[in-house]
């Protein structure tokens, strides 16, 4: 198939990717060593690091994230897949410190085998390194199964956060367990994405129909059906939703809208306004809100779902300064 995509030669897709990326936000990140994208300046020894892994192609996901407030080091892979654990044990070195360091990883096979291996050897090492895993997406009933989606942002923007003030790994880590186990995210496909290097479409989604539970790689979701207004969407994803996180009249919710790439921010918006609606008549009271492209699947129609409940903590640290190339909080 031909490709659609102005790019070069494939086998140099991510470094050129990484490289333009790191020209554009040169006052925030650079690249280090292996192809690590890494703060501009670094942050002070005595607090926690964080770091993260991840495929390629879901930009500004993951290394968007890499500044003030939020992520020390991203380790990218090629697209659509991990990077190898010696890489990522070179970034936990490259911010080893007595404060230790946070390493935030996506639920999917690859990224946990690569963290778990790098874990390991990190552990031989003598490096203070605690793991967390997000894996928030409700498609799948079995919670140990369920893959790890957008959600990832707005944990790496609380632990984050609470590194910038401060707090112990341990503290780091409990407030990133917290995010993570109140948090829940439902995706719905209406249109395939390729894999930029080949032209190949990754998944199909016939004609007129959508599917929700829909994966950021393709992979299945719950099912397919005809195609729904967005109102009519909706109101089938957020009960799904609140169910999920046992959400009830007076709890406190931030709510996430994330285009995965060919969704406008016009549909998005007309859904937000949808979501109100139905909070309010739960008397669910929507804290705080996201709506844009923070982790695309190349051009992939469609969006993910978050709801996060939050606390008066957990609100303090979503709101606390960030400077990074796709998030910026003042």
């Amino acid at each position: 198939m031909a490709k659609k995509k102005w790019i070069n030669e494939p086998d140099n897709l991510v470094a050129e990717l990484l490289e333009g990326m790191a020209l554009a936000n040169a006052g925030t990140i650079q690249l280090a060593g292996s192809n690590l994208v890494a703060r501009a300046t670094p942050k002070a020894e005595d607090k926690v690091a964080i770091v993260t892994l991840g495929g390629s192609g879901h930009e500004p996901a993951l290394s968007g994230y890499v500044g003030e407030g939020m992520l020390d080091i991203s380790v990218p892979g090629e697209v659509f897949a991990a990077p190898g654990p010696p890489r990522v044990l070179e970034a936990l070195r490259a911010v080893n410190r007595d404060a230790g360091t946070l390493l935030v990883v996506l639920n999917h096979a690859g990224d946990v085998l690569a963290a778990n291996v790098a874990m390991e050897m990190a552990a031989k090492a003598g490096l203070n390194v605690k793991q967390v895993l997000t894996h928030e997406d409700i498609s799948d009933d079995d919670p140990a199964e369920r893959r790890g989606l957008s959600g990832c942002l707005l944990v790496i923007k609380c632990a984050g956060a609470a590194a910038e003030q401060g707090k112990s790994l341990d503290q780091v880590l409990a407030i990133a367990q917290r995010v993570q186990d109140n948090m829940a995210t439902l995706a719905v496909a209406a249109s395939a994405a390729t894999h930029p290097a080949t032209g190949e479409v990754i998944a199909e989604v016939p004609e007129g129909q959508m599917d929700i539970g829909m994966g950021q790689h393709g992979e299945a979701g719950g099912g397919v059906e005809d195609m729904r207004s967005a109102d009519a969407t909706a109101d089938i994803m957020l009960p799904m939703l609140l169910d999920d996180r046992k959400v009830q009249a007076g709890d406190k919710l931030l709510v996430m809208l994330n285009g995965v790439g060919s969704t406008t921010l016009m549909e998005l918006y007309v859904v937000l306004r949808r979501v109100k609606q139905l909070l309010d008549e739960k008397g669910i009271e929507m804290a705080r809100t996201l709506v844009g492209e923070y982790l695309t699947v190349q051009e992939m129609g469609g969006f993910q779902m978050c709801i996060v409940k939050m606390d008066d903590e957990l609100l303090e640290l979503w709101d606390a300064p960030c400077d990074t190339p796709a998030l910026t909080v003042k």
